[in-house]
């Protein structure tokens, strides 16, 4: 099973959510393979559920799984390294405090594993403190360019900045993709990203040299009656992460 996502260009790749195995299939095919789609853990009472579940997801795209958190719940840090060992999917969402053990229990270095942090309001500095304590803490705040380090000594491949609140972030982010491209990371934005947005978002990481960026658009693009993540949606996405290449 190949253990890396398909990058368009080998630079950027889409993070969605699918909300069943039919779902997944149509949206890998909107995307033209360029995706990862997104299964949360949360969403299984049991790691035995999760992994059976979730191998019909690798079956029917490949592998083109990303192993969800579940809204950035820090208490399903574990489940998503303990069911990942077993999986071993192209992509894994972790909080900050969590990369460590995701990275050790899936023995290799092909799979991403992203660390959350989050905005402080100051350009510059970032909340490391995501994880199931930390997270109820005064925030951790540190430069990113330590974060990155910190990152990489647990073995992380990529910053997954979240809450992006769209744009409300933007100098912020500015800055993180700035610190990710002269730092050889990956960067995952993500939170309140859209179809207005979007391509945005993800030209200023481009701009910025970022090497691989994974942008997570969830919510704005699901079907309110069915849940699914509309294909439709994806295709669009696909056009504008070209645009940003061209």
């Amino acid at each position: 099973m190949k253990k890396t996502p398909n990058y368009l260009e080998d630079r950027i790749c889409l993070n969605v959510l699918a909300n069943s195995v039919q779902n997944a299939i149509d949206c890998y095919k909107a995307a033209d393979k360029h995706v990862v789609l997104g299964v949360l853990s949360k969403n299984y009472p049991t790691d035995e559920e999760a992994i059976r579940d979730m191998e019909l997801y690798q079956a029917a795209t490949e592998n083109a799984l990303s192993v969800g958190l579940g809204a950035g719940d820090p208490n399903q840090s574990q489940m998503v390294s303990r069911i990942s060992a077993k999986l071993q999917p192209q992509h894994i969402n972790q909080v900050f405090t969590g990369v460590g053990a995701s990275r050790a229990l899936v023995g290799q270095d092909d799979t991403i594993v992203n660390g959350l942090v989050s905005p402080t309001g100051k350009v510059g500095l970032v909340n490391i403190a995501t994880g199931p304590l930390s997270s109820q803490e005064p925030a951790g705040e540190v430069s990113i360019e330590t974060a990155i380090a910190l990152l990489k000594d647990m073995g992380g491949s990529s910053i997954k900045f979240f809450n992006m609140k769209g744009l409300a972030h933007i100098e912020e982010y500015k800055a993180v993709a700035k610190a990710c491209a002269e730092n050889d990371f990956y960067l995952e934005p993500t939170g309140g990203i859209d179809l207005e947005n979007f391509e945005e978002i993800v030209q200023i990481a481009v701009d910025a040299g970022v090497k691989k960026i994974i942008p997570h658009v969830y919510s704005s693009i699901i079907d309110p009656e069915t849940g699914d993540t509309r294909p439709e949606d994806v295709k669009t996405l696909l056009s504008l992460i070209k645009k940003t290449l061209a």
